[in-house]
Protein backbone atom coordinates (compact mmCIF):
# COMPACT_ATOMS: atom_id res chain seq x y z
CA UNK A 1 0.00 0.00 0.00
CA UNK A 2 1.34 3.39 -0.93
CA UNK A 3 2.15 5.98 1.78
CA UNK A 4 -0.24 8.87 2.20
CA UNK A 5 0.96 11.70 1.98
CA UNK A 6 -0.20 15.62 2.61
CA UNK A 7 2.19 18.53 1.47
CA UNK A 8 1.78 21.69 2.93
CA UNK A 9 2.53 25.14 1.26
CA UNK A 10 1.43 23.65 -1.83
CA UNK A 11 0.45 26.48 -3.51
CA UNK A 12 4.42 27.78 -3.83
CA UNK A 13 7.08 26.99 -6.35
CA UNK A 14 8.50 24.03 -3.82
CA UNK A 15 5.07 23.12 -3.19
CA UNK A 16 3.83 22.48 -6.41
CA UNK A 17 7.19 21.03 -7.84
CA UNK A 18 6.61 18.69 -4.72
CA UNK A 19 3.11 18.07 -5.65
CA UNK A 20 3.57 17.33 -9.79
CA UNK A 21 6.80 15.09 -8.71
CA UNK A 22 5.26 12.96 -6.51
CA UNK A 23 1.97 12.77 -8.56
CA UNK A 24 4.84 11.62 -11.70
CA UNK A 25 6.32 9.40 -9.02
CA UNK A 26 3.40 7.29 -8.42
CA UNK A 27 4.64 6.21 -5.06
CA UNK A 28 2.41 8.25 -2.73
CA UNK A 29 -1.14 8.75 -2.62
CA UNK A 30 -1.52 12.62 -2.19
CA UNK A 31 -4.76 13.54 0.30
CA UNK A 32 -4.06 16.28 0.59
CA UNK A 33 -2.54 19.99 -0.29
CA UNK A 34 -2.41 22.36 2.36
CA UNK A 35 -2.17 26.28 2.81
CA UNK A 36 -2.98 29.07 4.54
CA UNK A 37 -6.39 30.19 5.77
CA UNK A 38 -6.37 33.47 3.32
CA UNK A 39 -5.19 31.97 0.56
CA UNK A 40 -5.71 33.34 -2.76
CA UNK A 41 -6.39 29.69 -3.78
CA UNK A 42 -7.91 27.82 -1.57
CA UNK A 43 -10.48 26.12 -3.18
CA UNK A 44 -8.88 25.72 -6.51
CA UNK A 45 -7.94 22.49 -7.92
CA UNK A 46 -4.09 21.70 -8.13
CA UNK A 47 -4.91 20.38 -11.43
CA UNK A 48 -4.31 16.77 -9.73
CA UNK A 49 -8.10 16.50 -8.84
CA UNK A 50 -7.01 17.70 -5.82
CA UNK A 51 -8.80 21.19 -4.25
CA UNK A 52 -6.05 23.66 -1.89
CA UNK A 53 -7.32 23.62 1.40
CA UNK A 54 -6.46 24.95 4.91
CA UNK A 55 -7.52 22.30 6.92
CA UNK A 56 -5.41 19.06 7.39
CA UNK A 57 -7.08 16.20 6.49
CA UNK A 58 -6.99 13.26 8.34
CA UNK A 59 -5.52 9.75 7.96
CA UNK A 60 -1.80 10.94 6.65
CA UNK A 61 0.87 8.59 6.67
CA UNK A 62 3.65 11.64 6.39
CA UNK A 63 3.46 15.42 5.42
CA UNK A 64 5.99 17.30 3.67
CA UNK A 65 6.08 21.09 4.81
CA UNK A 66 8.47 23.47 2.09
CA UNK A 67 5.92 26.72 3.73
CA UNK A 68 6.82 29.64 5.84
CA UNK A 69 8.45 29.30 9.34
CA UNK A 70 4.90 31.22 10.46
CA UNK A 71 3.21 28.09 8.99
CA UNK A 72 5.42 25.23 10.79
CA UNK A 73 3.85 25.19 14.31
CA UNK A 74 0.40 24.40 12.98
CA UNK A 75 2.28 22.03 10.65
CA UNK A 76 4.18 20.55 13.64
CA UNK A 77 1.00 20.33 15.45
CA UNK A 78 -1.34 18.60 13.44
CA UNK A 79 1.67 15.80 12.95
CA UNK A 80 2.19 15.48 16.70
CA UNK A 81 -1.94 15.09 17.57
CA UNK A 82 -2.34 12.82 14.12
CA UNK A 83 0.87 10.65 15.09
CA UNK A 84 2.09 11.89 11.16
CA UNK A 85 5.57 11.43 10.13
CA UNK A 86 7.21 15.03 9.50
CA UNK A 87 9.81 16.22 6.68
CA UNK A 88 10.17 19.60 7.31
CA UNK A 89 12.52 21.72 4.55
CA UNK A 90 11.10 25.22 5.63
CA UNK A 91 14.25 27.45 6.38
CA UNK A 92 14.47 30.74 9.11
CA UNK A 93 12.98 28.62 11.64
CA UNK A 94 13.15 30.39 15.06
CA UNK A 95 15.25 28.88 17.99
CA UNK A 96 11.95 27.59 19.69
CA UNK A 97 10.58 25.96 16.69
CA UNK A 98 13.90 24.43 16.39
CA UNK A 99 13.74 23.44 20.15
CA UNK A 100 9.66 22.54 19.42
CA UNK A 101 10.68 19.87 16.62
CA UNK A 102 13.35 18.20 18.74
CA UNK A 103 10.55 17.97 21.46
CA UNK A 104 7.96 16.73 18.58
CA UNK A 105 10.54 14.07 17.75
CA UNK A 106 10.29 12.57 20.79
CA UNK A 107 6.78 10.83 19.56
CA UNK A 108 6.84 10.99 16.17
CA UNK A 109 9.66 10.75 13.44
CA UNK A 110 10.76 14.12 11.88
CA UNK A 111 13.34 14.97 9.00
CA UNK A 112 14.49 18.50 9.52
CA UNK A 113 16.86 19.97 6.83
CA UNK A 114 18.04 23.16 5.37
CA UNK A 115 18.47 21.90 2.54
CA UNK A 116 16.83 18.55 0.82
CA UNK A 117 19.55 18.34 -2.07
CA UNK A 118 21.45 15.22 -2.40
CA UNK A 119 24.56 16.81 -4.04
CA UNK A 120 24.29 19.24 -0.75
CA UNK A 121 23.83 16.81 1.60
CA UNK A 122 27.25 15.49 0.54
CA UNK A 123 28.60 18.93 0.43
CA UNK A 124 27.62 19.26 4.05
CA UNK A 125 29.30 16.03 5.14
CA UNK A 126 32.46 17.02 3.67
CA UNK A 127 33.05 20.51 4.43
CA UNK A 128 33.79 20.14 8.22
CA UNK A 129 36.36 16.88 7.18
CA UNK A 130 37.98 19.54 4.63
CA UNK A 131 38.20 22.37 6.87
CA UNK A 132 39.49 19.90 9.89
CA UNK A 133 42.48 18.80 7.63
CA UNK A 134 43.47 22.00 6.22
CA UNK A 135 43.81 23.69 9.44
CA UNK A 136 43.56 27.31 11.18
CA UNK A 137 45.89 28.79 8.55
CA UNK A 138 43.44 28.58 5.88
CA UNK A 139 40.77 31.30 5.79
CA UNK A 140 36.80 29.88 5.25
CA UNK A 141 34.12 32.33 3.16
CA UNK A 142 31.09 30.78 2.44
CA UNK A 143 28.85 32.67 -0.71
CA UNK A 144 25.49 31.86 -1.08
CA UNK A 145 23.30 33.17 -4.27
CA UNK A 146 19.80 32.60 -3.97
CA UNK A 147 16.87 34.52 -6.58
CA UNK A 148 15.35 37.72 -5.84
CA UNK A 149 12.62 36.37 -3.71
CA UNK A 150 13.99 34.62 -0.84
CA UNK A 151 13.19 35.80 2.33
CA UNK A 152 15.75 34.87 4.95
CA UNK A 153 19.38 35.24 4.34
CA UNK A 154 22.09 33.82 5.29
CA UNK A 155 20.32 30.70 3.55
CA UNK A 156 19.73 27.99 6.02
CA UNK A 157 22.09 25.89 3.88
CA UNK A 158 24.66 28.35 4.11
CA UNK A 159 24.46 28.30 8.32
CA UNK A 160 24.84 24.40 7.96
CA UNK A 161 27.89 25.17 6.10
CA UNK A 162 29.19 26.93 8.58
CA UNK A 163 28.05 25.49 11.31
CA UNK A 164 29.18 22.40 10.29
CA UNK A 165 32.93 23.69 9.71
CA UNK A 166 32.57 24.80 13.42
CA UNK A 167 31.91 21.52 14.91
CA UNK A 168 35.13 19.99 12.85
CA UNK A 169 37.42 22.84 13.91
CA UNK A 170 36.07 23.37 17.80
CA UNK A 171 35.25 27.53 16.34
CA UNK A 172 32.26 28.49 18.35
CA UNK A 173 29.35 29.03 16.19
CA UNK A 174 27.79 31.44 15.21
CA UNK A 175 30.05 34.30 17.31
CA UNK A 176 32.78 33.39 14.40
CA UNK A 177 30.57 34.41 11.49
CA UNK A 178 31.02 37.67 9.26
CA UNK A 179 28.15 38.42 7.43
CA UNK A 180 29.83 40.77 5.05
CA UNK A 181 32.50 43.67 5.48
CA UNK A 182 32.20 47.20 5.01
CA UNK A 183 34.16 50.34 6.13
CA UNK A 184 37.85 51.39 5.55
CA UNK A 185 38.83 49.22 8.90
CA UNK A 186 37.67 45.55 7.68
CA UNK A 187 40.24 43.36 7.62
CA UNK A 188 39.86 39.44 8.62
CA UNK A 189 39.69 38.12 11.91
CA UNK A 190 41.72 35.13 12.65
CA UNK A 191 39.59 32.28 13.29
CA UNK A 192 36.24 34.12 11.56
CA UNK A 193 33.96 32.68 8.62
CA UNK A 194 32.98 35.16 6.35
CA UNK A 195 29.33 34.28 5.14
CA UNK A 196 28.17 36.18 2.11
CA UNK A 197 24.31 36.36 0.42
CA UNK A 198 23.45 37.29 -3.14
CA UNK A 199 19.93 37.76 -4.30
CA UNK A 200 19.76 38.38 -7.98
CA UNK A 201 17.04 37.28 -11.17
CA UNK A 202 15.98 34.18 -10.91
CA UNK A 203 19.05 32.05 -9.35
CA UNK A 204 18.20 28.41 -7.83
CA UNK A 205 21.15 27.73 -5.18
CA UNK A 206 24.68 28.02 -5.71
CA UNK A 207 26.60 27.64 -2.36
CA UNK A 208 30.59 28.03 -2.44
CA UNK A 209 33.18 27.60 0.39
CA UNK A 210 36.52 28.94 -0.35
CA UNK A 211 39.22 27.84 2.37
CA UNK A 212 42.51 30.26 1.28
CA UNK A 213 45.97 30.68 2.43
CA UNK A 214 48.78 32.09 1.04
CA UNK A 215 49.71 30.11 -2.16
CA UNK A 216 46.50 28.45 -2.59
CA UNK A 217 42.63 28.30 -2.43
CA UNK A 218 40.12 25.04 -2.36
CA UNK A 219 36.27 25.96 -3.42
CA UNK A 220 34.03 23.70 -3.01
CA UNK A 221 31.15 24.26 -4.76
CA UNK A 222 27.50 23.18 -4.98
CA UNK A 223 24.79 24.34 -8.01
CA UNK A 224 21.12 23.54 -8.16
CA UNK A 225 20.02 23.77 -11.66
CA UNK A 226 16.31 23.55 -10.46
CA UNK A 227 13.73 23.86 -7.55
CA UNK A 228 13.65 19.62 -8.58
CA UNK A 229 16.58 18.69 -6.67
CA UNK A 230 14.69 19.98 -3.55
CA UNK A 231 12.19 18.97 -4.17
CA UNK A 232 12.97 14.58 -5.31
CA UNK A 233 15.19 14.89 -2.35
CA UNK A 234 11.94 15.79 -0.18
CA UNK A 235 10.23 12.97 -1.67
CA UNK A 236 13.14 10.21 -0.97
CA UNK A 237 12.93 11.54 2.64
CA UNK A 238 9.01 11.19 2.89
CA UNK A 239 9.58 7.62 1.93
CA UNK A 240 12.47 6.62 3.89
CA UNK A 241 10.59 8.50 6.94
CA UNK A 242 7.45 5.92 6.76
CA UNK A 243 7.37 3.29 9.37
CA UNK A 244 10.50 4.80 11.58
CA UNK A 245 10.43 5.16 15.12
CA UNK A 246 10.35 8.21 16.81
CA UNK A 247 13.61 10.70 16.41
CA UNK A 248 15.03 13.93 15.07
CA UNK A 249 16.59 12.32 11.61
CA UNK A 250 18.33 13.63 8.67
CA UNK A 251 18.97 13.38 4.81
CA UNK A 252 22.69 12.09 6.25
CA UNK A 253 20.24 9.33 7.35
CA UNK A 254 18.42 8.84 4.79
CA UNK A 255 21.46 8.79 2.57
CA UNK A 256 23.63 6.88 4.57
CA UNK A 257 26.24 9.04 4.71
CA UNK A 258 26.75 9.64 8.41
Amino acid sequence: MRPKLIIVGAAGRMGMRILSLAAEAGQFDIIGAVESQGHADIGKDTGLNIKLDSIYPAGADVAIDFSQPAAADETIDYCLKAGVALVLGTTGLSDKQREKIKTASAKIPVIYGTNMGVGMNVLFEMVGKVASMLGDEYDTEIIEQHHRFKKDAPSGSALTLAENICKATGKKFPDCLVHGRSGKEALRGKGTIGIHAVRAGDITGIHSVIFSTLGETITLNHTAHSRDTFALGALRAARWLVGKKPGLYSMADVLHIK
